[in-house]
């Protein structure tokens, strides 16, 4: 069973450094209560958050501080339009792009009920923004 009345916080961390996404659209089921909470899209959610600086391929790791793992991970690369372009998480962690610029992401996670994975005891989404300089 969840415990909280949210998901926790996801970090990422970049050359030792960790760094608090922001906690975006979630349903939670923690402590026998579900709540759900729905807000603006990713770009919107980080209009007054400045990007992580990062170096081109720079290895960019997720730190979720819960002692129950999320049964999927996700991470999306989202564009001007909101379209999403899906990155590849390989042992929580991925390489920033080669390319110099400003990159969206929203990062996923659900927990799956024990019984019955059907079921989703709780989902989340978290918005990082990168620039690759």
């Amino acid at each position: 069973m969840l415990e909280g009345d949210k998901p926790p916080p996801l970090y990422v961390v970049i050359d030792g450094s960790e760094y608090e996404t922001k906690l975006g659209s979630y349903c939670w089921s923690g402590n026998g209560n579900g709540v759900c909470s729905d807000v603006l899209g990713v770009q919107d959610l980080l209009e007054d958050e400045p990007p992580i600086s990062v170096r081109p391929n720079e290895t960019i790791q997720f730190k979720l501080n819960y002692e129950i793992k999320p049964s999927e991970v996700r991470l999306a690369q989202v564009e001007q339009d909101n379209k999403g372009i899906e990155v590849p998480i390989t042992n929580n962690k991925i390489k920033a792009p080669a390319d110099k610029g400003v990159y969206y992401h929203a990062y996923s996670c659900r927990w799956k009920d024990e019984k019955d994975e059907t079921i989703s005891s709780g989902d989340a989404y978290y918005a990082f923004a990168i620039v690759v300089e």
